[in-house]
């Protein structure tokens, strides 16, 4: 399956890495990593990522992955960007972020009627974005249909490796978290961060 990974200025680096960790060990998953035009994309911790045009993405993207970051305040008045978005989520098999990357995600509509989490700690931003969402303040992780969203930074892993059970079984998730050396929370509704929500 073709994961759309989608970067922009200022995206947060675990929410990132720490799903691609867990999805680069899946054998028939590949990883893209593309941002609105292409070229260098630059996060807060000066990581600097070599991303492909988002047009590619479009009628190649099985599994569309946002995640979160400073970034997402900026790009969801980017409607160029929150356009793309929209028309890849709907092309999508499935559709995953982290943190305030689904922030971006009410702002294409694509979270209308679903359920949807994100960080705590920010929880009011995505929130305020769009009241059609029925926004879960108490989550690691939320699973409605084929849309997974989860809490901040670190949950993304979490998500990530429920993902992957669904897709390839617990017992390969498990094997992926031993290879990672990461003690996998696999309890979606065990969320000791949601006391900063609001």
């Amino acid at each position: 399956m073709r994961i759309s990974v989608i970067l922009y200025e200022n995206f947060e680096t675990l929410d990132v890495f720490g799903p691609v960790e867990a999805f680069g060990k899946v054998d028939d998953f590949s990883i893209n990593f593309y941002s609105l035009k292409g070229g260098l994309t630059v996060n807060r911790d000066n990581l600097q990522i070599q991303t492909r045009n988002l047009n590619e993405a479009l009628g190649c993207t099985d599994i569309l992955f946002i995640p979160g970051g400073w970034g997402t305040r900026e790009e969801i008045k980017n409607k160029s960007f929150i356009d793309m978005i929209q028309e890849l989520g709907k092309q999508a098999e499935y559709i995953l972020s982290v943190c305030t990357g689904s922030a971006i995600l009410a702002k294409t509509n694509l979270l209308d009627g679903r359920k949807a989490t994100s960080n705590k700690r920010a929880f009011d931003f995505p929130a305020s974005l769009n009241n059609k969402v029925n926004w879960i303040k108490k989550a690691r992780w939320v699973e409605d249909g084929n849309i997974f969203t989860s809490s901040g930074i670190s949950a993304g892993t979490d998500m990530a490796l429920a993902f992957i059970a669904k897709l390839k079984g617990a017992h390969n998730a498990k094997e992926i978290a031993s290879i990672m050396e990461y003690k996998w929370n696999n309890d979606p509704d065990c969320d000791e961060f949601s006391s900063f929500a609001g």
